[in-house]
C-alpha cells in the first residue's frame, strides 16, 4: 500500500470521487456531498481555522495503484493547546488534542490502520496527544461525528457511512468521547398536555411576543439572533460571542433557501429572550445533483425546490436567554410554531429532524424530550490516545 499527499488538482478530485464510486456506488441512502463544500474545508481562503491551524488529506493506493481509501487530519492551535477559562476538568479533557475526519476505507483493517497511523504521526510531530475523529475542521454542525445508528439518508452536511466503520475504528483503539443525538419530530405532532397547559400561559402572557421571521427585515432578525445566542451560548466551552458582521453574514447566506414561517423568535418585553431556527432539508435536493453546483445544477436545484420536493425542515438551533429559560419559553415558542405550521396547507413539511445534541448537554436533550422530540439517530464523536497509558476520560457534562 502507498500513502499520498494530496498536492495536485487530480489528487484533491480523486479525493472527491472516491468515495461515490467505490464505498457507496449501490448504497441507496448515500447522498453525496456537494463537491465545493467539502473543498472549501480545505481552501485556506474560504476556512477561516487554518489561520489557527494546519490541514493535511492524504489518499492510500493498494499494489495496483488503486485508490482504496482516504483521509485528512487537522488541529487548531486555539483548542489544542490553550488551558482555556473552564473548570480543570473541561481543560483537561481538550489539552493536547488534534482531530481525523472525512475518512473513507474499504472493509480492510489494514488500510485503516495506515490512514490512522499517518494522521497520529503528523499530529504527534506537532505536539498533539490524542485525536478526535471522525470531524470536521470546522463548525460542529458539519461532518461531525461516525455514524453508529440509523443508517438512512443523510441530513445536509452529516456524516454518512457504512456500518463496518465502526469496527475499523474501534479495532485500532478509538473510545467514545461523547454520542450526538438527532432528534425527530412530525410537523403535526401535538404537545403533552401538561407541557401545553405550560405553554400557553406563556404564549398568552402579555409581557411574551412570538412571531415568525420576515424575511425584508433580516438584518433586525440577524441582531435578535445574536442577541440570543451570545446571552445562550457564550457561557459554554469553547463558544465565542458572534459580532454583528458575523450574524449578518449567517443570516445572509440562508436567505435563498430560509423559509419565513419556520423560523421563530420570542421576545419579552420587546427584547429578544428565545429564537427557534428551522431551514428546509435541502439534501432532499442535493442528492439529485451528484455533488455539482454548476448553473445547470442551481436551475435544477430551483426546480425541485419550486415543485415542492423538500418534505423535511431541519432544526438548526433553539436558544433562549437564561434568565428565561425552565419557565415554559421552548414549549411556548413551539406552541406557537404549531399555531402556523399546522394550518392545512400552509407549509410543505411533514417532520422536523432537530441538529444533534451532545450526551454531555442533558438540559437540552431534555428540552428536546419536552417539546415531542424523540431520538432518531445516532453519531459518535471517538477519541483516541497516542500514549495508552493514559486514563481515557469521557466529554465532561455541562454544568
Amino acid at each position: 500500500m502507498q500513502l499520498i499527499e494530496v498536492a495536485t488538482a487530480a489528487q484533491a478530485c480523486e479525493f472527491l470521487e472516491f468515495p461515490p464510486r467505490k464505498i457507496y456506488p449501490n448504497d441507496a441512502a448515500y447522498i453525496r456531498p456537494w463537491n465545493h463544500d467539502v473543498e472549501a474545508v480545505f481552501d485556506p481562503a474560504r476556512n477561516k481555522m487554518f489561520q489557527k491551524g494546519e490541514a493535511i488529506r492524504w489518499l492510500l493506493l493498494d499494489a495496483a495503484g488503486t485508490t482504496i481509501g482516504r483521509v485528512a487530519a487537522f488541529y487548531n492551535r486555539e483548542t489544542a493547546f490553550s488551558t482555556g477559562s473552564g473548570t480543570s476538568q473541561k481543560r483537561d479533557a481538550f489539552l493536547g488534542t488534534g482531530a481525523m475526519g472525512f475518512f473513507e476505507c474499504v472493509n480492510d483493517q489494514q488500510a485503516a490502520n495506515t490512514l490512522f497511523d499517518a494522521c497520529r504521526d503528523w499530529l504527534t510531530a506537532r505536539g498533539l496527544t490524542s485525536m478526535d475523529g471522525p470531524i470536521n475542521f470546522g463548525d460542529r454542525d458539519q461532518w461531525w461525528g461516525l455514524l453508529t445508528e440509523n443508517f438512512g439518508a443523510p441530513i445536509y452536511r452529516a456524516t454518512y457511512n457504512p456500518p463496518y466503520y465502526e469496527e475499523l475504528f474501534r479495532k485500532y483503539g478509538f473510545q467514545t468521547f461523547y454520542r450526538q443525538l438527532s432528534y425527530y419530530r412530525t410537523v403535526q405532532a401535538k404537545l403533552q398536555p401538561a407541557v401545553l397547559a405550560r405553554a400557553e400561559r406563556i404564549y398568552h402572557d402579555p409581557r411574551y411576543h412570538f412571531q415568525y421571521m420576515r424575511k425584508k427585515d433580516w438584518k433586525r432578525y440577524a441582531e435578535d439572533f445574536r442577541s440570543i445566542y451570545n446571552k445562550a451560548w457564550v457561557k459554554h466551552e469553547g463558544v465565542k460571542p458572534l459580532s454583528p458582521e458575523v450574524a449578518q453574514k449567517m443570516m445572509r447566506s440562508m436567505l435563498d433557501i430560509l423559509d419565513e414561517k419556520i423560523i421563530w423568535f420570542g421576545y419579552y418585553d420587546q427584547e429578544p429572550v428565545a429564537f427557534y431556527i428551522n431551514l428546509p432539508e435541502i439534501n432532499e435536493i442535493v442528492r439529485h445533483l451528484n455533488g455539482k453546483l454548476g448553473w445547470w445544477e442551481k436551475m435544477k436545484f430551483k426546480y425541485y425546490q419550486l415543485r415542492g420536493t423538500i418534505k423535511t425542515m431541519f432544526g438548526v438551533v433553539f436558544g433562549v436567554v437564561p434568565e428565561h429559560q425552565r419557565k415554559g419559553v421552548e414549549a411556548a415558542l413551539v406552541y406557537a410554531t404549531s399555531l402556523v405550521v399546522q394550518k392545512p396547507g400552509e407549509i410543505p413539511y411533514t417532520q422536523t429532524i432537530m441538529n444533534w445534541i451532545g450526551d454531555f448537554n442533558p438540559k437540552m436533550m431534555n428540552v428536546a424530550e419536552l417539546v415531542g422530540a424523540r431520538p432518531w439517530r445516532t453519531h459518535e464523536t471517538l477519541r483516541f490516545l497516542f500514549d495508552s497509558t493514559r486514563e481515557f476520560q469521557r466529554h465532561p457534562i455541562i454544568d
